[in-house]
Formats: structure tokens, C-alpha cells, sequence
């Protein structure tokens, strides 16, 4: 088979062009007397297609994603960013954290670059095929306690499971009752050394049991989240202050 039929079948393969790809040659033989016209006419069509179909996709995961507003990871000056962010930040935009289901935990005062950093690599995982999520911690603890209300935690039970990438932003702003430390717990462990998460917070882990109000749970909560992941200081001046 000459190198224009393996293209085409080549791109007839993602397009789930099944007759095409298993008749290619009967077809071409039909309209032989077009030649090499006709070979490089579909080499282009389906090119165009491979290449559209892509980037619907890619559009697509950013529209699930949910994030709040855009944040480009080459929107931020390393420079400006805390010691531990700044040294991290090349081996983070490998996205071999996602690949391999690692958590990030990014800790810090308001304004010194965690969420922009999370929702960056949420961009570039989702640019690079990876399905992404992004909830504010408080809405996330309310969406649980309804759905379970309402029996229907199954839901996000399936969304938890199969997302690569989760993004859960401001955690510690809002203190939670046991329940809700419960259903974070639970759907946290669902994703545990298979997915991936990322985790923004104000609240170093020596604090965390202010907001579950039951140590047992904090370590509990603590020891999953941390296992085999990044741990990043973002202690220090505001960003949004140092870059105005």
C-alpha cells in the first residue's frame, strides 16, 4: 500500500470510519481513472476532519471543566511566585502527575498564586486530553449533602471516579459539619493512587482539624490526600500585590 492509503487509514482509524478504512483500495479502484487526484483529495478531506473533531473535543473539556474564569499557566512570572511553586512548576507542567493519578496540595495565603496555578494546569491537562473538574470546596460539601438528599449520589460518584484531573478550590475558607467532612472523605478515597487531584487552601495541615472538627477524620483525610503527592508552601507576599 503506497504511503497516501496508509495516511488515509490512518485517519480513517479516529474517525471510526470503519467501511473506509476496510475498503479503502475497492473504492479508489471505482474511480480509478482520477489517479493520485482523488488519493490526495481524501488525504486532505479527512486531515481537516482528524484535526476539527480535535479541537471540538479539546473545546469541549474546557466547557465541562467549569472553571470560573480563564488562568494560563504563561500568565504567571515564576519570579513572583513562592520559593517551593517556582522550583516545582517545570516538573508540574509535565502533567505526569496527572498521568500517573498524583495529588497536588498547594497551601498558602490568599493571593499568592494557588488557584491561578491549579486552574493553569487544568487548562494545559485539558489541552492535552485529559478530562478536567473544577468546584469551590463549599459548593462541592452542599452539592454532596442535596444529592444525597435527594438518593442520587451516584451521580458524582461515577463523576469522581473517571475524572482525570479534579481541581477543588478554597478549601479551609469554610468550616463543615461531620456529614460534610464524610462525604468529602469518601468521595476523595474513591479517586485515592488512581486520579488525579489538585487542593488549594489557606490551611496549613495542622489546622485542617478546625474545619472537620474530628481528628480521626483529619488524618484520615490527611494521610489520603498526601500519599505519593506534591506538597507545595505558597506562604508568602500577595502575588496579585507585587504584580500591580
Amino acid at each position: 500500500m503506497n504511503t497516501n492509503l496508509q495516511t488515509i487509514r490512518d485517519y480513517a482509524r479516529p474517525l471510526r470510519l470503519s467501511y473506509t478504512y476496510q475498503n479503502l483500495e475497492e473504492m479508489l479502484e471505482r474511480h480509478n481513472d482520477l489517479g493520485s487526484r482523488l488519493e490526495g483529495f481524501l488525504e486532505d478531506l479527512l486531515h481537516i476532519e482528524v484535526v476539527a473533531r480535535s479541537e471540538r473535543s479539546r473545546q469541549a473539556r474546557i466547557k465541562n471543566a467549569g472553571v470560573p474564569y480563564k488562568k494560563h499557566l504563561e500568565d504567571l512570572e515564576p519570579e513572583r511566585l513562592p520559593k517551593d511553586a517556582k522550583t516545582m512548576l517545570p516538573a508540574l507542567r509535565t502533567l505526569d502527575f496527572v498521568a500517573n493519578g498524583q495529588n497536588l496540595v498547594a497551601y498558602g495565603n490568599p493571593g499568592t498564586g494557588k488557584t491561578h496555578l491549579a486552574i493553569g494546569l487544568g487548562f494545559e491537562a485539558a489541552n492535552q486530553g485529559f478530562s478536567v473538574r473544577f468546584f469551590s470546596v463549599p459548593t462541592l460539601i452542599n452539592r454532596l449533602k442535596e444529592l444525597k438528599m435527594q438518593k442520587n449520589l451516584l451521580s458524582i460518584q461515577k463523576l469522581f471516579e473517571s475524572t482525570d484531573l479534579m481541581i477543588l478550590d478554597e478549601f479551609g475558607y469554610i468550616s463543615f459539619d461531620r456529614e460534610g467532612g464524610e462525604l468529602l472523605f469518601t468521595h476523595l478515597s474513591m479517586r485515592s493512587e488512581r486520579k488525579s487531584t489538585i487542593i488549594t487552601t489557606n490551611l496549613g495541615f495542622d489546622k485542617w482539624k478546625t474545619i472537620f472538627g474530628d481528628p480521626v477524620l483529619t488524618t484520615a483525610i490527611v494521610d489520603r490526600i498526601t500519599h505519593n503527592s506534591f506538597v507545595l508552601n505558597m506562604a508568602g507576599d500577595s502575588y496579585r500585590h507585587r504584580a500591580n
